[in-house]
């Protein structure tokens, strides 16, 4: 090995993925870990990779001692002169040249790596993710935390241009209900108490606006322990935003030009107007309350139809409903001849008008010619076209067919990757009845300001009441969820009757927020998104580990650093646990 020496350290004069053809001639320092080693025979050529990218470094054997050992991810400083390469790699923009290498010097050797750090990897999920600060070498992982970066800078260059102002909130707070367990952090100063782990800044945000505060905003970690999610982590980050002097509208017109403005400028995507439908349109139509629209498959209802046919069978029940496949020609006929079988003998049927005009259908008693062609005709289905129907108790024979649509969706490849379509659900009901604690609870939060139409429903019908309340959905996906807030310390108090909490209750959880209904808060109102499923969305990953740093597992577990993990005694007696 040369070992002249370098009196000054430095580890680089340029970066791995820096140097092109321009370079010629130049003696460069490199610093970086080893990708490749390739050796033949009188010569090593080895692969040399950071942050940047690769480059191709020669190293003539005479250079290397005996016991001079190199080995895949080990760190390496070189001295060389960039010279042109003969067989030149036009997929990486270093691949016109390489380092021809004078000094050599090793700064840290490495473990065999427990998978490979390439962008196609050998590893599986659990393995990276124990070893994630490898993976995070890779370059799918590396650019996505870079995706992560544009996309959270482009947020707050918005927000601040359009008169936000961004403000932490507490992470250590009270246990409030916000429709979720919050996870509870011992005081060792205070025994016997406990903070929470905030689940969202809600109450902080309307303070804020009491505070005067005009437009607020906060990119923000929140805590939910509940059970896992494929799109949600149990700490997760938040696009937290409120304003003040707003309606409905002015939150919907605001925020869906946010929403246009990140498409346009992190993919270049146009965004069509965002249509808008109520909560109970969207069950009617859809079964659910954050609907797809990509693909269409409404559902119509048929309970007047089989009045007037008198169908026996289905003239009893609550609702009839069915949706019509148009020409299924991208039929994956196994599959969906599988999903056609796991739902017979349920309160559901289908009919397939083939090409011949001849027809299939389920196993279904009350199903013959006559009937089917009924249902073809007030279709209007046409050969290839495929009929499925729901029947039976309103909300479950809605929320069954909601699936049923979904997944045929998925069956015959009518997501298209490359569409996006918006759509804000509103009036949300502002209670919904817990059967296991036999009480109301809020369907979104506590503080949403119901309808002032609906206000005297509150005593006598509380179902009935809606909410200033929104959601946006993207493909499917719930991104964001606010209301207009409560302003009125009357109508806060009466929602906490509503949800069952004694004025003792309501005094000891919400004594301070209460007090501040005292000194004139302004009409505001907010919205949250979800910034994981946000880049998920715009890069069309269904994986959202992949654009988190240091990801839990769907059991919420961090397995690099093995947490939740148990406490020693000591710090449990701290604590003031036995």
């Amino acid at each position: 090995m040369n070992l002249k020496k370098v009196n000054k350290i430095i580890y680089r004069t340029h970066n791995c993925g820096e140097l092109r053809k321009k370079d010629l001639g130049k003696e460069v320092i490199l610093s970086g870990w080893i990708q490749k080693i390739r050796n033949l025979g009188s010569l090593f050529f080895i692969d040399i990779r950071d942050y940047f990218g690769i480059t191709q470094l020669i190293i003539s054997k005479k250079q290397v001692k005996k016991n001079f050992l190199l080995g895949k991810e080990f760190l390496i400083k070189v001295k060389g002169k960039v010279v042109e390469r003969l067989s030149k790699n036009y997929n990486i923009p270093t691949g016109e040249i390489e380092i021809l290498v004078s000094y050599i010097n090793l700064i840290n050797s490495s473990l065999s790596p427990p998978f490979t750090i390439e962008d196609k990897t050998d590893g599986n999920e659990e393995m990276r993710m124990i070893y994630r600060y490898l993976d995070i070498r890779r370059n799918p992982i590396k650019n996505n935390l870079i995706i992560r970066h544009n996309l959270v800078l482009e947020i707050r260059n918005f927000f601040s241009k359009n008169g936000f102002l961004e403000i932490e909130t507490p992470i250590l707070i009270n246990d409030t209900p916000e429709g979720a367990r919050s996870f509870i952090v011992p005081s060792r100063t205070h025994i016997n108490k406990f903070y929470a782990l905030a689940q969202s800044p809600q109450l902080f945000k309307q303070l804020l606006m009491i505070g005067g505060i005009d437009k607020y905003f906060q990119i923000i970690k929140c805590f939910r322990d509940e059970d896992s999610r494929s799109n949600r982590q149990i700490e997760f980050t938040q696009i937290d935003c409120e304003m003040s002097f707003v309606e409905v509208h002015d939150i919907l017109i605001f925020f869906e030009h946010f929403i246009k403005h990140i498409f346009q400028k992190i993919k270049n995507i146009q965004l069509d107007p965002f249509p808008c439908i109520s909560y109970s349109n969207a069950i009617k139509m859809y079964g659910t309350d954050s609907p797809d629209i990509r693909f269409g498959m409404d559902f119509v209802e048929l309970n007047d139809l089989v009045q007037r046919k008198d169908i026996n069978v289905l003239k009893t029940q609550e609702l009839v409903i069915g949706i019509k496949v148009k020409e299924c020609k991208n039929l994956q006929q196994n599959k969906m001849d599988c999903f056609l079988k796991k739902i017979e003998n349920k309160n559901f049927f289908w009919i397939k008008y083939l090409y011949d005009q001849t027809f299939l259908f389920s196993n279904s008693i009350f199903l013959n010619e006559e009937i089917i062609k009924i249902f073809v005709k007030y279709f209007e289905a046409i050969p290839g076209d495929l009929l499925f129907f729901s029947y039976g108790k309103k909300r479950k024979t809605r929320e069954e067919l909601g699936k049923i649509r979904v997944k045929i969706a998925d069956i015959l490849n009518l997501k298209d990757s490359k569409t996006f379509t918006p759509l804000w659900i509103k009036d949300f009901p502002l209670l919904e009845w817990d059967k296991i604690l036999k009480k109301y609870k809020s369907v979104h939060h506590p503080f949403t300001s119901p309808k002032e139409e609906d206000l005297h429903l509150l005593e006598k019908k509380p179902k009935n009441v809606r909410t200033k309340s929104y959601d946006l959905i993207i493909n499917g996906i719930e991104i964001g969820s606010g209301s207009i807030r409560i302003h009125n310390k009357n109508i806060q108090n009466l929602i906490f009757k509503h949800l069952g909490f004694s004025k003792k209750e309501i005094e000891s959880r919400f004594g301070f927020f209460i007090k501040a209904f005292e000194y004139g808060v302004p009409p505001h109102g907010g919205i949250a998104f979800g910034l994981d499923r946000l880049i998920n969305l715009l890069e069309r990953d269904q994986n959202i580990k992949n654009f988190i740093a240091f990801p839990k597992n769907n059991y919420g577990k961090d397995l690099m650093i093995n947490a939740p993990s148990f406490l020693e005694k000591e710090k449990l007696k701290e604590l003031h646990f036995r």
